[in-house]
């Protein structure tokens, strides 16, 4: 069956640091199967975990009837970085993908699914944290995206991490006593801020599981707690910071689409209005939207222009970008 369709057959996917998904699609974009898995982020789950993780959903989705995609769209996190890209790119050729290969960064997918090909900004607030942009010369550029430990500010680990701090510091008497504490002792089951050692060391918990605690952040604030206030503002002001550093590198003017993609946006909604607000002021023509498709639609986007002719993937402004 395979050389018996006309129209293209294409695969989108989406792989972020919490969940991964491939939708197959034909040549009108229209979805044909959906498969989904757990992350696959090469910096976060290691190379074999990544491999074994594509090759399930790509099998999946393409079921028994033995269907070949013409291509295959890949928005994976760190991609930008060439030894990343060679990695995924092997890994293709293992698991035996018979089908043109394109590579990017999970931000574009985002930016693409939420505002097409055009100029625009994508900030994503998932496990982890990055602003993304392209200009209509073809630039891109880029802020966060370093990891866990360097950054990742306003991400749903960040606000999780702070909120887990916040419960040991006011059980030190560090700190304030916040509505916090109940929460995430409830959240990890178990009865003292001394129990959270064990539950978080010996258990090797991962950036994906200390993200989970980010609507614990959501529930306090709304109750008036002032340390979840002040977590969530402060995630606001830096996923703002890093949407006005885009907008700054790409010379941004006019109107533009704002595009809020990823989990703490859901976990924690109160950060989509105040993202409005902070940009409302200094970056007047961003139009502040949610993400409504799934990032995986924009992989199917960019696959079916790369089967019709070739996808224009925009080029980052600076090298230096490509460094990280």
């Amino acid at each position: 069956m395979s050389g018996s369709h006309t129209l293209p057959l294409v695969i989108g996917i989406d792989a972020g640091g919490t969940k991964t998904e491939a939708v197959l699609a034909d040549g009108n974009g229209t979805v044909v199967a959906r498969a989904r898995r757990g992350g696959a982020n090469l910096a976060a789950h290691g190379e074999l975990a990544v491999e074994k993780t594509l090759h399930e959903l790509i099998d999946e989705v393409l079921g028994e009837g033995h269907l070949r995609p013409d291509v295959i769209c890949l928005g994976i996190a760190g991609v930008d970085r060439a030894e990343d890209n060679a990695i995924i790119q092997g890994i293709m050729r293992r698991i035996g993908a018979r089908a043109r290969i394109l590579v990017t960064n999970d931000a574009l997918i985002a930016l693409v699914a939420g505002a097409g090909v055009g100029p625009g900004v994508v900030v994503i607030a998932g496990t982890g944290s990055i602003a993304y942009g392209r200009n209509d010369r073809a630039e891109a550029a880029r802020a966060g995206g370093w990891g866990y430990i360097l950054a990742d500010e306003g991400s749903g680990f960040w606000i999780g991490r702070q909120a887990l701090r916040a419960v040991v510091r006011a059980a030190d008497g560090r700190g304030p006593a916040t509505a916090l504490t109940p929460l995430v002792l409830d959240f990890f089951g178990v009865t003292r801020p001394e129990q959270l050692v064990r539950e978080v060391y010996r258990h090797y918990l991962k950036p994906s599981d200390i993200a989970r605690c980010a609507s614990l952040v959501q529930t306090a604030r709304d109750a008036g707690d002032a340390m979840a206030t002040h977590i969530a503002s402060v995630a606001a002001d830096e996923l703002a910071a890093s949407v006005r550093s885009v907008v700054r590198q790409l010379a941004l003017d006019g109107a533009f689409p704002v595009v809020m993609a990823g989990g703490a946006f859901h976990a924690v909604p109160w950060l989509q209005d105040a993202l409005r607000t902070r940009l409302s002021e200094d970056v007047p023509g961003g139009h502040v939207q949610l993400l409504t498709t799934d990032p995986a639609i924009g992989a199917v986007r960019l696959a079916l222009a790369e089967a019709q002719g070739g996808a224009s993937l925009p080029t980052y402004k600076t090298r230096d970008h490509l460094a990280l």
